[in-house]
């Protein structure tokens, strides 16, 4: 509880005891009418203005700045009215009730305090990724410097216990370091020079020496903050409508309190007491805070859980969408396999040999960073030797040209084969072929397998779960590798043999066939599917740790690799939306009722404290509900060896 918070408290402890004690004060027989009524206003007032003081002050300054129409405002104009009662002596006296609005108005001011706290609380968990200082060597000592100090090429010192100020490789030191706070999971990660780390991450058992990949402003730590900064800013549908309801809502029945009040005693000849009463009655109920509190921090709530998990939403409004989702589409490579692929199979034919195959596809793929060119220059034990290769081309979608040793070497899929006129040899065996040819001689085949990510088959089975009914694979791998994967894993439907560009094509094509109010959600790596996560309704990166294209085209971020985080994303907006109708259910239908009751004149001011303050505070104790996420264990392992691209 912060400090305000407990000064808050304090003064709400000392006007209630207060009120308790003129409460039960038998002010009638120690006074004579009517001088009993004006102690008992007095007294009340302490309690009043002890809670509330600054209620009427925020009314008043706002009143000025032409803000009228607020929380504040109706609370100070209808417990003054209850207190300006005393001047109908005939009526009962209603100074009580007048305190006791303040009172309980304030009880629920402060669970809306201390329930935003928490919701940020979750929020700053992620906010304490940032680094203070990286530690440099500085003529022979260590030394402290602000990480923006960093230019990228600059070596630092993480000991143990610090957090990773930059994304980094480290160039000397063995150490395991605690990635908890990016993508919620327990489990250290061993790092050893030549690894790659993100800063935000804690170095836990051994000193390192990172040489800086990037500068701080470009850092994973940094994107992350300033998406999660950012995420209030990106209201959902529901939200904008509370708070525009608001805007109208306020002002009428602000007006429509002071028909209820002034028409029957000026056109009818009622009594003003009884009708002034009903019209402040009316004005207690009708404060929208239950509303207007709850709604946003449900939201606020299930962006910030999410956060504690690994799950980073970049607004409400992403996280209303991902609830009304019902088409799941998924990248294959990276996604649901490993991404790890490796050589099982070199066929050449007559006149070549294995390692003629390997040799040639090593060297023209030399250049290539995609995980099948590393994959082949794995599986080549010679040594690549740049100086061979006079050109190389990489062909988007089909594979690579080049040219070495003045031979040219034409290394890719049956489309690149088909292009270039060369008669390829087909095989029944499944994975991703890489056919081979050499001066326009096909010189055979060498078959590439990848792993299917361990979870991959319970994601695809947690989806349908929370309501997905349609799954959905896009490959640009063969047919009958794409198909095997897709009935190993329960998917729906799948499209192979796709070029990039496909994909987006592919994309349109399923929400153009969807129903308006359905959601697509597309997941990738975020690497190479920047196209297609801007195109969908909510585009998902997963395993984005230090992806730059993935936190900028992406809506929702899982910060590691496992798809079973998708469907726990869903499940935490699915929860975050039936909160958010639940409060607009409750406030909204409790609301009307005591409404009703206070213009028929039934209700009375203590049902009107219970009609505002009550409902609030069950809405906001609902609304915290959003925050309550349990952290998931890592999930590890890969299952058997599966066709993958």
């Amino acid at each position: 509880m912060t400090a305000k918070q407990k000064r808050m408290l304090s003064r709400i402890i000392v006007a209630l005891i207060l009120f308790f004690l003129f409460l039960f004060l038998p002010f009638d027989r120690w006074f004579s009418y009517p001088t009993s009524l004006y102690v008992e206003l007095g007294a009340f007032l302490i309690p009043y203005l002890i809670a509330g003081y600054d209620v009427v002050l925020r009314a008043l300054r706002n009143i000025g700045h032409g803000q009228i129409f607020d929380e504040n405002f109706l609370m100070t104009v209808a417990t003054i009215g209850a207190f300006a009662l005393v001047c109908f002596p005939d009526t009962e006296p209603h100074m009580a009730e007048g305190a006791a609005v303040m009172l309980f108005y304030q009880v629920g001011e402060l669970f809306q305090s201390y329930a935003v706290g928490r919701s940020r609380k979750s929020i700053a968990d992620m906010m304490e990724i940032a680094p203070e200082y990286a530690n440099v060597m500085r003529d022979g000592e260590l030394v402290e410097v602000d990480p923006y100090e960093l230019a990228l090429g600059d070596e630092f010192i993480v000991k143990p216990g610090e957090r990773i100020p930059l994304d980094g490789t480290v160039i000397e030191g063995e150490s395991t370091i605690d990635t908890a706070a990016l993508t919620g999971e327990s489990v250290p990660r061993s790092v050893r020079p030549g690894a790659e780390i993100i800063s935000g991450c804690i170095n836990l058992s051994s000193p390192l020496t990172v040489r800086a990949d990037k500068a701080f402003e470009d850092s994973t730590v940094s994107r992350i903050l300033e998406l999660v900064e950012n995420a209030a800013d990106k209201k959902a549908r529901t939200e904008s409508f509370i708070t525009r309801f608001a805007r109208y809502y306020t002002p009428a029945v602000v007006g429509f309190a002071l028909i209820l009040a002034l028409v029957p005693p000026l056109f009818f000849g009622q009594a003003w007491s009884d009708w002034i009463l009903r019209g402040l009655t009316f004005l207690v109920v009708s404060c929208p805070c239950a509303l207007v509190i709850s709604v946003p921090l449900s939201f606020f709530g299930g962006i910030g859980g999410a956060s504690r998990v690994g799950i980073l939403v970049k607004g409400s409004n992403y996280l209303e969408a991902l609830a009304h989702s019902k088409t799941v589409v998924f990248d294959k490579t990276g996604t649901l396999t490993n991404g790890t692929f490796s050589v099982t199979a070199v066929n050449p034919t007559s006149g070549f040999t294995e390692l003629d195959l390997l040799e040639a596809a090593a060297h023209a793929e030399a250049y290539s960073d995609h995980p099948v060119a590393t994959s082949v220059r794995q599986a080549y034990e010679g040594v690549i030797d740049h100086k061979r290769i006079e050109s190389a081309e990489e062909i988007s979608g089909q594979g690579v040209k080049a040219l070495i040793d003045t031979r040219k070497v034409v290394v890719g899929n049956q489309l690149l084969m088909a292009n270039e006129g060369i008669d390829w040899a087909t095989t029944e065996l499944v994975g991703t072929v890489l056919h081979v040819a050499i001066d326009g001689d096909y010189a055979g085949n060498i078959l590439i397998a990848d792993s299917v990510k361990s979870d991959a088959r319970q994601a695809i089975a947690a989806l349908h779960h929370e309501g997905i009914e349609t799954t959905v694979m896009l490959t640009g791998d063969r047919n009958d590798v794409a198909e095997a994967v897709a009935k190993d894993l329960g998917i729906d439907r799948f499209y192979a043999e796709l070029l990039p560009q496909d994909k987006v094509t592919q994309l349109e094509k399923l929400l153009q066939a969807m129903p308006e109010r359905d959601k697509l959600a597309f997941v990738g790596d975020g690497i190479n599917d920047a196209p297609v996560l801007t195109r969908a309704d909510i585009g998902i990166a997963m395993g984005a740790m230090g992806s730059d294209a993935a936190i900028e085209a992406a809506d929702v971020v899982l910060m590691d690799d496992h798809p079973l985080k998708i469907a726990k994303a869903i499940a935490i907006a699915k929860k975050t939306m039936a909160i958010v109708w639940q409060n607009i259910v409750l406030a909204l239908g409790i609301k009307f009722a005591v409404l009703i009751l206070a213009a028929l004149g039934i209700a009375n001011m203590w049902m009107a404290v219970f009609a505002d303050v009550g409902v609030a505070i069950l809405a906001i104790l609902n609304a915290m509900r959003a925050m309550s996420v349990k952290r998931t264990g890592e999930i590890s392992g890969t299952s058997e060896i599966r066709p993958a691209n």
